[in-house]
């Protein structure tokens, strides 16, 4: 077996996902599209692979129940939108969808609508195509 002098990383995940999740959206690219970990089709079926890392909420938030879920799905949509596989056009709707996730998980009506104007109004940037987290390498 052969090694190596050093590790490639990113930083910034804190969850991963211990089970595949499947969930029928109104998400419905031109194509299906398929990466290690998440997967959509054009029906707006989307698959999150168990392993697949994510951040949890965004912002000045404390991470709970009622934001995992919802967080889980805008973070790989939003992916595969920085990816360059999900058009830029989608990121309305999948802001939309964070929102309603979040009402169906209990959510309280004043902290989804924070949630939904925060991705709404500051969130540009994290669905730009190009956008990665960057690599970073140890020792």
């Amino acid at each position: 077996m052969t090694t190596t002098d050093h590790i490639r990383y990113r930083a910034g995940y804190k969850y991963q996902l211990d089970a595949d999740y499947f969930i029928k959206t109104k998400i419905r690219p031109p194509e299906d599209i398929f990466t290690r970990y998440i997967i959509l089709l054009s029906d707006g079926t989307l698959s999150i692979k168990s392993g697949y890392a994510w951040d949890g909420p965004s912002g000045p938030t404390i991470d709970t129940k009622t934001s995992m879920r919802g967080s889980l799905i805008h973070d790989a949509l939003y992916q595969l939108m920085r990816m360059g596989l999900l058009p830029g056009s989608f990121r309305c709707e999948v802001d939309f969808l964070f929102k309603q996730i979040c009402e169906d998980d209990g959510m309280s009506p004043f902290r989804r609508d924070y949630f939904y104007f925060g991705v709404k109004w500051f969130a540009r940037f994290a669905a730009k195509k190009g956008s990665t987290k960057k690599i970073l390498t140890a020792p």
